[in-house]
C-alpha cells in the first residue's frame, strides 16, 4: 500500500506535513498538478527574475500555514475535529484551482467574467464527485456556508493563510525584503471568539506590520510599473487575437487556446469548457506569442515581441491621470513612426488602486485579555491602521519606446 503521508521541502516554510490522504490524493490530481505550469506571479519575473515559482508552490504553502494556525486554536482551546482539520485543509489547498495561464491577467480573456474562484468552485464540485463527496464540507467552508465562520475567515478575509503565504512566498523569490513577513509569530496571535476569528491584542504591531508589507509589496512588486504593463499587454495580446480571428483571419494556437479564443459569450460552463480548461497553461500562451510575434498583423506581432523580447513600451508613473493632449500627441507620433492609422492600439494608460485595509468590510477584530474586543483601526495602540485605509491610484502611460 502507497505511503501517502508524504513530508514536502519548501524552501519557504522548510519541511511541510501531509497528514490526511485525501491532500495526497488531490496533489496528485491532474487538476493540481496542472498548477505547476502557472506562474504565481505572471510576467514579474522580467523584473525580478527570481519570480518563477507557481501556483502550485503557493497552494501547498497556504495548505502548511492552515495546519499550523489550527494547531495553534487548538492549544488556546477551540475545539476542531480531525474532519474540519481535513475539510479547512482541502479547501485553501483548492483556493486556486481556477486559475488560469499567467493567473489573474488573464481568467477575464478566456472566458468573460468567469472569476478564478467561481472556477475554483466548479472544478470542487468536479472533485467532489470523483472522490464521493469527501470535500463538501471544504466546499462548505470555501463558500462560507459551514457554521463556524472562523474556517472562512482563515481561508478568506483581510488576515487570511493565503495572503500570509503569498506575501512570504513572493518576497523570497523577488528578494524584495520588505513583503518578508513572521507569518509563525501571527498566527500565534490567532484566536477565536463566538466562533469568529480575532487576534489577541498582544499581536497588535505584528498585524500592522502585516497590513503594511502588503502595502509595500503591491506597490514595489504587483503594482510596480512594469509589472502592470506586462499584465496589460497580456489581456492585449489575447484580445487582438480574439479580434482577429472573429475577423476570419488565421492564427496559430495550441487546440485548447485556439478553442477559446474562438469562443464568445460564456452564460454556463459546459463540460467541455472545463475540460479544455483545466488542460491549459502557461506554456500554451508562451507558445501562441512566440509565433504571434511574426503574424501578418503589426498590432499583435509588436505586443507578442514586446513580451517574448521583452522589448518593453516605455513606461511614465503619474499621481494623476494624464492629460488627452498628451496621450493624443503619442498615438500621432506612434502612427508616424511605423507608418500606421491604429496606434491608439499602441498607447494605453493604466491604472492600479489599492485600499490597504477596509475598516468597514471584514474589519480584523482584537481581543483583550479582559474579553473585550476592539477593531484593530479604532485600537488605542494602533500606530498605522487609521491611516492605511485610504484608496491610493497610480496612473501609468505606456507607449512605444522608439517614439
Amino acid at each position: 500500500m502507497q505511503n501517502k503521508l508524504k513530508i514536502i521541502n519548501d524552501p519557504v516554510h522548510g519541511f511541510i506535513k501531509i497528514p490526511h490522504e485525501i491532500l495526497f490524493d488531490i496533489i496528485e490530481h491532474p487538476f493540481f498538478q496542472r498548477l505547476r505550469r502557472i506562474s504565481q506571479t505572471g510576467l514579474l519575473n522580467l523584473i525580478f527574475p527570481g519570480a518563477t515559482h507557481t501556483r502550485f508552490h503557493h497552494a501547498i504553502g497556504a495548505m502548511h500555514l492552515m495546519f499550523t494556525a489550527l494547531e495553534t486554536l487548538k492549544l488556546k482551546g477551540v475545539e476542531i475535529s480531525r474532519e474540519e482539520e481535513k475539510a479547512a485543509m482541502l479547501a485553501i489547498l483548492l483556493h486556486d484551482i481556477g486559475h488560469g495561464p499567467f493567473s489573474h491577467a488573464l481568467e477575464n480573456m478566456l472566458m468573460d467574467d468567469w472569476h478564478h474562484e467561481k472556477l475554483s468552485l466548479l472544478l470542487m464540485n468536479t472533485l467532489n464527485t470523483e472522490f464521493d463527496g469527501e470535500l463538501t464540507t471544504a466546499i462548505e467552508m470555501f463558500q462560507g456556508k459551514y457554521y463556524r465562520k472562523f474556517f472562512n475567515q482563515l481561508i478568506s478575509s483581510q488576515l487570511d493563510v493565503d495572503r500570509l503565504d503569498y506575501l512570504k512566498r513572493d518576497s523570497f523569490y523577488t528578494g524584495v525584503s520588505e513583503g518578508n513577513i513572521n507569518a509563525q509569530r501571527i498566527i500565534s496571535m490567532m484566536n477565536v471568539d463566538l466562533e469568529a476569528l480575532v487576534v489577541d491584542a498582544k499581536g497588535i504591531y505584528s498585524i500592522e506590520n502585516f497590513l503594511t508589507a502588503r502595502m509595500f509589496m503591491y506597490w514595489q512588486v504587483y503594482y510596480h510599473k512594469t509589472a502592470a504593463l506586462g499584465e496589460h499587454l497580456l489581456v492585449k495580446i489575447l484580445d487582438r487575437a480574439k479580434t482577429l480571428i472573429s475577423e476570419g483571419k488565421e492564427l496559430h494556437a495550441s487546440p485548447n487556446l485556439a478553442y477559446f479564443l474562438n469562443r464568445h459569450k460564456y452564460l454556463k460552463a459546459s463540460d467541455e469548457d472545463v475540460q479544455r480548461f483545466t488542460e491549459l497553461d502557461d506554456s500554451d500562451v508562451i507558445q501562441a506569442m512566440k509565433e504571434w510575434q511574426d503574424s501578418d498583423d503589426f498590432i499583435l506581432s509588436y505586443l507578442s515581441r514586446a513580451v517574448i523580447r521583452r522589448q518593453l513600451p516605455k513606461t511614465v508613473i503619474s499621481s494623476h491621470p494624464f492629460a488627452e493632449k498628451l496621450v493624443m500627441e503619442k498615438v500621432k507620433k506612434t502612427n508616424e513612426f511605423f507608418g500606421i492609422d491604429n496606434g491608439e492600439e499602441l498607447v494605453d494608460e493604466i491604472s492600479r488602486s489599492l485600499l490597504p485595509y477596509s475598516a468597514d468590510r471584514q474589519p480584523i477584530w482584537l481581543l483583550a485579555k479582559n474579553g473585550e474586543k476592539v477593531k484593530l483601526d479604532q485600537s488605542e495602540h494602533q500606530i498605522l491602521s487609521s491611516s492605511i485605509t485610504q484608496v491610493n491610484t497610480k496612473y501609468i502611460l505606456a507607449y512605444p519606446a522608439e517614439i
